[in-house]
């Protein structure tokens, strides 16, 4: 996630285009960015599992409350101290509702959902997260608040309300039942389930999302309408075939993704040792490091920009995102840099989230500290 965000504001290339781009990427610049897919929906399966887990110290209500007021929360803060830190833009006159948002609105979701029998759940999260693809070719034209709905729903789109633009970046469908998918996987990791059986589960469940990924990606006829096809090179032909769709995450790219976060779930099963108990840190404050991490980005790159000619209001957004910027085009480094910038990044954020973690830890009487 860091080094896609990375790459985002310091690669020179970002500029200039997409880094999927079959015609004029690298096999380094496609993985660098196609890596990075597994980080929202592992991290959505998994907020539906900690939630199942937090529901079993409450009751459907206390839980059912709490998922609604964090999903508002976080809703507000995508809006507000995420939108900032994304674009520097102090009049907010650019939205893009991204992966705090559809999380947010998944959680509020969820806080009815609960209320429902486990199978029902399960069957609502299949429903949403394998037939969603269906609605691919239903369009609402025009910038109307049915367009902007339905958009949120299903399609990725750019809005402009008079004076105010708004990217629906995060459908949320497939989100909503992803997170419904977690909630129900939740139930594996009790005592009760018992450790050999669930590695055995998450192995098979895995094993099975990725075969039925290359079932259904191969013949093009459902689960992605971004089609692959035969390339120049059997590299690139593998590369096509897994450049599935993001936004809104496909069937394809949420069984291959959510297919290997199980897996590597089944792999990493096993006491710490000294380099996962460094991993574990991060893992333990999520949320503060996603806030915290795009202010320094955001900085390091505003103050890059001015150290290599350009002006500091090239880093500053306001109906944009940063790799859509026409001022910026020319300014960027190396992939080479763009990585040894994120292992900076990632060493100069670990005694901060050690710190917090600590603070959490010897705080648990501050309720608010649940919310970050």
């Amino acid at each position: 996630m860091a080094l896609d965000h990375t790459r985002d504001y310091f690669h020179y290339d970002s500029f200039f285009y997409d880094p999927t781009d079959l015609s004029k990427t690298t096999v380094l610049l496609f993985f660098t960015r196609w890596i990075t897919h597994f980080c929202a929906p592992v991290f959505v399966l998994l907020a539906g599992t900690s939630v199942f887990l937090s529901g079993q110290r409450k009751t459907k209500k206390e839980l059912s409350v709490f998922l609604l007021k964090r999903g508002i929360w976080l809703v507000l803060l995508e809006l507000t101290v995420l939108n900032f830190a994304w674009f520097f833009n102090p009049a907010f006159s650019y939205f893009g509702l991204q992966v705090i948002w559809a999380l947010g609105i998944s959680m509020i979701c969820l806080s009815v959902l609960v209320y429902l029998p486990r199978n029902y759940i399960l069957l609502i999260g299949f429903i949403l997260v394998a037939g969603h693809n269906l609605l691919d070719n239903f369009h609402v034209t025009g910038d109307s608040w049915q367009a902007f709905l339905w958009a949120e729903l299903h399609e990725r789109r750019r809005f402009s309300f008079q004076h105010t633009f708004i990217s629906t970046s995060y459908p949320v469908i497939p989100w909503i039942g992803l997170m419904a998918f977690g909630y129900c996987l939740g139930s594996i990791f009790t005592e009760q389930f018992g450790r050999i059986k669930r590695k055995k589960f998450l192995l098979y469940l895995g094993i099975s999302a990725i075969l039925l990924f290359i079932l259904i990606r191969s013949p093009n006829i459902y689960g992605d309408l971004a089609h692959w096809s035969g390339q120049p090179t059997f590299v690139f032909s593998i590369l096509s075939f897994i450049n599935v769709t993001k936004y809104p995450p496909s069937l394809d790219y949420l069984l291959v993704t959510a297919g290997a976060g199980l897996l590597f779930l089944y792999f990493a099963e096993k006491p710490l040792n000294r380099f996962t108990k460094i991993i574990a840190i991060y893992g333990r404050v999520p949320f503060f490091f996603y806030l915290i991490h795009i202010y320094f980005i955001h900085l390091a790159a505003l103050l890059a920009a001015m150290l290599t000619g350009f002006n500091w209001r090239d880093m500053t957004f306001l109906d944009i995102m940063v790799s859509r910027s026409e001022h910026l085009k020319g300014y960027g480094f190396n992939l080479g840099l763009v990585y040894l910038f994120w292992i900076i990044l990632v060493i100069i954020m670990y005694p901060l989230c050690k710190w917090y973690d600590r603070y959490k830890t010897s705080h648990k009487e501050k309720w608010w500290l649940s919310y970050l």
